[in-house]
């Protein structure tokens, strides 16, 4: 027996990176995972393959964020795929990952990464409070972005910092009834997102390395592990906090 089983999750983002490896995570500790995805449906596919060949179960759903009603729609597919089910477990963790610098960006650019990275998490969890069991867990994944100065990814990093003011005033909104809201924070980790830039160039690699006092690039699975935490009955006492993902990055 597992510390989440019985228990529902949904994963945004789930098919690939940080996503992936908190739903194989999570269906590892025993929760029934359903997992998002916007475009990928093979990798998605294959998440699922993978949980499952591990003992686990879950299903995928497609669900485009950053349009009006996208929520609204991401909640229907999920009735749909589990027959109306409750969720203990949300975690928040669809996102763009970059974005330019104020002198480049364009209004439609800046209006994308709020809607993807703010707005849909906010409506994501409107529409899951009459779904979410008493007790259960939010989890935003956040970014190390958010307490550092990056001027060349200036409204991404502002992003994350509304999504942690969010889980601030959330955790007080759901405290009465149980229900816990954290985020958490990653540095720089080694997934597809970061390939073009990260695992192409060598010194790139090791200039990531250097920023986290642990002296490496960060895995999705250690970003996995501590969302498990927070998932878990362990954290219960833990609410309304962001917690630190980057291996000590910029002490």
């Amino acid at each position: 027996m597992g510390r989440l089983t019985d228990k529902v999750a949904l994963v945004t983002g789930g098919s690939r990176g940080i996503g992936r490896a908190v739903a194989r995570r999570l269906a590892g500790d025993g929760a029934t995972v359903v997992l998002t995805y916007a475009q990928d449906g093979a990798a998605a596919a294959e998440t699922v393959e993978n949980i499952e060949k591990d003992g686990g179960r879950a299903f995928a759903l497609r669900a485009e964020l950053g349009e009006h009603g996208d929520a609204e729609a991401l909640w229907a597919a999920f009735d749909a795929v589990t027959g109306d089910a409750r969720v203990d477990i949300l975690v928040n963790n669809a996102g763009i990952g970059r974005s330019a610098g104020i002198a480049t960006l364009t209004e439609e650019e800046f209006d994308k990464v709020f809607a993807v990275n703010v707005r849909a998490p906010f409506f994501v969890v409107q529409h899951a409070l009459p779904r979410l069991n008493d007790g259960g867990r939010i989890i935003n994944v956040s970014s190390g972005a958010a307490r550092m100065a990056l001027p060349e990814i200036i409204a991404y990093s502002s992003t994350k910092g509304a999504l942690d003011t969010f889980t601030l005033n959330l955790a007080k909104a759901l405290g009465p009834r149980g229900i816990t809201v954290n985020s958490v924070a990653p540095g720089i980790i080694d997934t597809d997102v970061n390939a073009g830039w990260l695992r192409a160039d060598p010194e790139a690699w090791e200039r990531a390395a250097a920023l986290s006092a642990l002296g490496r690039v960060g895995t999705p699975e250690d970003v996995a592990d501590i969302v498990a935490f927070l998932a878990s009955d362990d954290a219960r006492w833990v609410s309304g906090r962001v917690v630190d993902a980057t291996g000590g990055s910029g002490l």
